[in-house]
């Protein structure tokens, strides 16, 4: 990807984000999906339906073009909880659809594209670190989830080595 001189360090940990996003995917099954702390808050499936729908969210938000070429729908909307409708082939093939989108808008903007006016005004890489942090908030929801179900210290040790690494590469 030809981006702009400077925000390759941010463009790389959002492609790290990425993969930290594709091994916590490999980690999960289905059957997790349904993990909920009991209390009123989202299941592990809805805060990975959630992850993907943020990202078309800001996207229509900013008045993206991008926004259109990502296909997948959730039943994510204005209800605090919702039917989680993808699978996980479903969530790594959105995953990486918005993705990209993301990336692609971005760079669209830094390159002059007015898209960005009515939401990161600032700056539209704004939109990749809040995308990062909001991800590292929800991930770690689900890693408490998936504790407290029932998974054991290994498989939590796996989780982590399989995600941690990425960062200090």
């Amino acid at each position: 990807m030809n981006v702009v001189s400077g925000l390759d360090p941010v463009v790389e940990a959002f492609r790290r984000n990425g993969r930290v996003n594709a091994a916590l995917l490999n980690a999960v099954t289905e059957a997790d999906f349904g993990l909920s702390d009991g209390q009123g808050g989202m299941s592990v499936g809805q805060h990975l339906e959630h992850l993907v729908g943020v990202r078309k969210y800001y996207l229509n938000r900013v008045g993206s073009k991008f926004a259109d070429q990502i296909t997948f729908q959730t039943e994510e909307g204005d209800q605090q909880f919702w039917t989680v409708t993808l699978d996980i082939e479903q969530l790594r093939q959105a995953f990486a659809q918005a993705d990209a989108g993301v990336l692609s808008a971005v760079q669209d903007a830094m390159h002059g594209g007015k898209e960005f006016l009515n939401f990161f005004a600032s700056n539209p890489v704004q939109m990749l670190t809040l995308t990062l942090v909001h991800d590292a908030n929800h991930r770690g929801q689900i890693t408490t989830l998936l504790r407290q179900g029932g998974r054991s210290e290994e498989q939590m040790s796996q989780l982590a080595a399989a995600t941690w690494p990425v960062w200090r590469e």
